[in-house]
């Protein structure tokens, strides 16, 4: 019986140590957070982060006019989800995420924007608290005016919950006691989505078009750089995509995959056009040859046709 009681008593005291001790980690590494929060210019220019769930997703969905962006002196964020750890046909792990995060920064240099990739595995995130409370950090972080990602309806689950984590962002970034390290937003940024094929439960809408003809050869650049998911497939890929040691036959694919991104963005300015239109004005729209287009998402600030060409500067 005294062994009993005793045991009891010690289950009772790591039981209360524990609890204890839970709440301890969640402290130490918001401070810490907070320490590492980018400093950056109280110079009125715009903010802008955008998230895709891997390291080229952000790129693929807003290099253009990130750079246009970029250009006029804004601020710019890509941030990668995850790490794309699988994102490959023929290597994974550490080497294909380190790989991956060289190329993504690669690309921000070449568009003037600077990156973040999370350490969080390919294929595995989920709409957690912790993660809910990652990303409301970082848009706070940032300070941003323009939040983007991809709309929720998407075929890969990577996709859908980094679009679910940025849209329980929407509200909690201006919530004082939420990630209290970091100091909420004043005013609730504008929340985008970016343009995609999906029709169900319901089709993109495209409330902002912008055209990118000026930037189009430095962003295909740029894109480009990202080799592992452009020239060898990423995980869809294989060995005779871009042979090593068969110079033509890389160069084929290097043109191949650079047309086939002219004609993804070129579709968007074809499938666009009312929105270019009302923008640019039919003359203008008209002549416009590639556009990356946007979607307002409903939870965040609802901005006026004055203030999104405030917010797009074009």
């Amino acid at each position: 019986m005294k062994s009993l009681v005793l045991t009891l008593l010690a289950g009772s005291a790591g039981f209360l140590a524990g609890t204890v001790y839970n709440q301890m980690p969640r402290i130490h590494v918001a401070l810490a957070q907070a320490s590492t929060a980018p400093q950056l210019p109280n110079d009125g220019k715009l903010r802008i982060i955008v998230f895709g769930a891997h390291p080229d997703d952000a790129e693929y969905r807003a290099a253009g006019v990130a750079m246009k962006w970029a250009k006029l002196g804004h601020h710019v964020k890509l941030v990668s989800a995850t790490n794309g750890d699988i994102g490959h046909w023929q290597t994974a792990g550490g080497p294909l995420a380190e790989r991956r995060r060289k190329e993504v920064e690669a690309v921000a240099q070449h568009l003037g924007v600077v990156n973040e990739v999370l350490d969080i595995h390919d294929g595995e995130i989920m709409p957690t608290l912790e993660n809910r409370r990652t990303f409301t950090r970082l848009i706070r972080e940032w300070d941003a005016d323009i939040v983007i990602t991809n709309r929720p309806n998407d075929y890969h689950p990577d996709h859908r919950y980094t679009s679910i984590l940025v849209q329980d962002s929407a509200y909690m970034v201006g919530v004082p006691f939420f990630t209290p390290s970091v100091k909420p937003l004043k005013r609730n940024p504008v929340f985008l989505y970016t343009s995609d094929r999906f029709q169900r439960p319901n089709p993109f809408r495209a409330d902002v078009a912008v055209g990118i003809d000026e930037v189009m050869e430095p962003t295909l650049d740029a894109l480009l750089l990202m080799e592992s998911q452009i020239h060898e497939g990423g995980a869809d890929g294989n060995a005779s995509l871009y042979p090593p040691g068969n110079e033509a036959a890389r160069q084929r694919r290097r043109e191949e995959v650079r047309a086939n991104l002219a004609r993804r963005y070129a579709q968007q300015a074809e499938n666009y056009r009312g929105a270019l239109n009302t923008f640019y004005g039919a003359d203008k729209a008209r002549s416009i040859r590639y556009a990356q287009a946007f979607e307002i998402c409903e939870y965040g600030r609802q901005p006026s046709q004055a203030e999104l060409k405030q917010l797009f500067p074009f």
